[in-house]
């Protein structure tokens, strides 16, 4: 019981932090919202289990709670803790203000969300506790991890998706991003983008982002000054699926790439420069 209050306390003080931190009437009703759901999340963990059952092993299971079995004998370990991110992926608004962004952020029937939203003055707004689950990956793909919504961190930049970041944005961003690779020990290449996980059907933060700086701070991969042509026996696709895309799209596969990491034209040919980018690149993901 001791872990059981633990939990309740540590959901608790989620629901308390926000509804201190966020006290701007504008958004008074999604902040009930908020609490109450957190709330649910915390009646879900301290739920008391069904008293033990022992039934024979070709029982059907017993009615109890939803996805509870309780022929099962409950024993508690005291060893866990909270699921941390462990992957931050990158988004544009795509919106025409912040203003417009936090609307869409605080109603229901939108169904998307991020954990924070950076205005282009650098003021950071924070949605969700790093701890839970936002709606910001869609069905996006890395490497072999196909749910990414609940082992990231999402991080919305406002911008239409066509103008430049700011300064003060970026700045920010960089503290911001600084904050959560200390906090969760995040690894340096799952520093990543919308586009990059979603190839074909996003394109955020889009060409215009400034990866090269962000991988300069310890965030993302980038490629080395000097580049060395690949052997004739390199696979390019190959070297897409080590760094993370998802190739059943090819065409789709190398934009996004080039999107991230070229930038200057996004094509899906193959050029002597993007081909010795992406073998670089390889060598870096291969050597660990």
């Amino acid at each position: 019981m001791r872990l059981v209050r633990s939990l309740c306390v540590f959901v608790s003080a989620i629901a308390a932090l926000t509804s201190a931190c966020a006290s701007k009437k504008q958004f008074a009703d999604s902040n009930k919202v908020y609490e109450r759901q957190v709330e649910e999340l915390a009646e879900v963990i301290t739920q008391p289990l069904p008293s033990p059952q022992f039934l024979a092993a070709a029982a059907l299971p017993a009615p109890g709670l939803e996805g509870q079995r309780n022929e099962f004998e409950w024993v508690g370990t005291v060893n866990f803790n909270m699921r941390r991110p462990n992957f931050v992926v990158l988004h544009h608004t795509a919106q025409d203000s912040i203003q417009q962004t936090l609307r869409t952020f605080t109603v229901e029937h939108s169904q998307v969300s991020a954990h924070y939203i950076i205005d282009k003055a650098g003021k950071v707004y924070q949605l969700l506790n790093d701890y839970l689950r936002a709606w910001h990956a869609g069905d996006g793909r890395w490497g072999g991890v196909t749910d990414l919504n609940s082992i990231s961190l999402g991080i919305e930049l406002d911008n239409n998706g066509t103008e430049p970041y700011t300064e003060p944005q970026i700045n920010n961003l960089l503290v911001l991003l600084d904050t959560l690779k200390t906090n969760y020990k995040i690894p340096t290449e799952n520093f990543i983008g919308h586009g990059d996980v979603a190839p074909g059907r996003k394109i955020d933060p889009s060409s215009n982002f400034p990866w090269k700086l962000l991988a300069e701070k310890g965030f993302g991969l980038w490629y080395d000054e000097v580049l060395q042509n690949p052997p004739s026996s390199f696979n390019p696709m190959d070297g897409l699926r080590i760094l993370g895309y998802d190739t059943r799209n090819a065409s789709a596969a190398i934009i996004a790439f080039k999107r991230h990491f070229i930038q200057t034209e996004l094509s899906a040919e193959w050029t002597p420069f993007a081909l010795s980018v992406l073998y670089n690149l390889y060598l870096k993901k291969s050597n660990g």
